[in-house]
């Protein structure tokens, strides 16, 4: 465990000229990560991806007042589309030589079954997996450039829950048959690809001083509930202040930002996967070590190439 006030010395001072990406960064922990990033770096660009123009105006004013030298961008887009994905990578890599850090946090909490998007994908494993790995392997050529700088320093963050993986269906990995899908099937499935591909990619050589993190924040008071709507919504609220957040189970949104900034610059993260838990442990490894040893790492990377050339191309994964 690293203490708070420990992770508070260690980003006071985060060096000039960083670039940051933040998916979701318009609400929730990415909004959160993306403050304490503006208030802690020299003359940082940041880039804000997320629906709410209205938000992300809100956020720009802000980070002025934190960091005078700070310039901030709003990116508006629906990421649960890879299309968008690749038009937003497209603005950025026009704009930017470098990318030093890519935060991924862009999500829904949802007690709906399947949603399917006009690409043949899930919207909950899309936003929790397809898109977060589109940015990763779209900016992947500008965190490369900022890897080999003196001291380099690139990473990329999934928040999601490192730790929780489960078992694979690894015969419809998309879960599109019938039958397949469940929320907590579709959780295990994003979270166990999620660490699965990390690991894929940290192996390769090119990336060898880029560090590949996935974070399970535990739980945090952000606005996430909003999208269960009704009564669960009211029941998660009030069960979250009345008796998560005084037990300690749930920190504020501040605590979570200053964690993943932490981790987003710390040097001990600086290359190779890293799988994080709440407090800055390293997350559990017995299911992820077994699904390795069964071989799901080259069947998930397989299938991801399989949905990205067919969606890159214009089409429907159908498989």
């Amino acid at each position: 465990m690293v203490s708070i006030s420990e992770i508070r010395n260690s980003i006071t001072n985060l060096g000039p000229n960083l670039v940051g990406v933040f998916v979701g960064g318009t609400s929730g922990i990415g909004e959160a990560t993306a403050r304490e990033f503006v208030r802690h770096a020299q003359a940082p660009r940041v880039y804000l991806i997320g629906r709410s123009r209205e938000q992300a105006d809100r956020l720009i004013t802000e980070f002025k007042t934190l960091n005078e030298e700070a310039q901030t961008h709003f990116i508006q887009s629906d990421v649960s589309l890879l299309r968008n994905v690749d038009e937003a990578c497209k603005e950025i890599s026009a704009k930017e030589e470098k990318v030093n850090l890519l935060v991924l946090s862009a999500g829904v909490l949802t007690m709906k079954g399947r949603d399917e998007t006009p690409e043949g994908l899930d919207k909950k494993l899309s936003l929790h997996y397809y898109s977060r790995m589109r940015f990763t392997t779209k900016l992947l050529p500008l965190l490369r450039t900022t890897s080999t700088s003196q001291p380099p320093l690139a990473r990329i963050i999934s928040v999601l829950g490192a730790g929780h993986e489960g078992a694979l269906d690894v015969s419809d990995l998309s879960l599109r048959n019938p039958g397949s899908y469940s929320l907590s099937t579709a959780a295990n499935h994003a979270i166990s690809m999620t660490s699965l591909t990390f690991q894929h990619l940290a192996a390769d050589p090119a990336n060898k001083n880029i560090g590949f993190v996935h974070s399970d924040p535990g739980g945090v008071d952000t606005n996430i509930v909003r999208n269960l709507g009704g009564v669960m919504q009211k029941v998660l609220a009030v069960a979250g202040k009345l008796i998560l957040k005084p037990t300690g189970l749930v920190v504020d949104a501040k605590e979570s930002g200053e964690r993943h900034v932490w981790t987003g610059t710390d040097e001990r993260f600086g290359s190779g996967l890293h799988r994080v838990g709440p407090k800055g442990e390293k997350a559990g490894e017995k299911v992820f070590g077994q699904l390795r040893e069964k071989g799901d790492e080259e069947r998930v990377w397989g299938h991801l190439e399989e949905v990205f050339g067919k969606v890159g191309g214009g089409g429907k994964f159908e498989g």
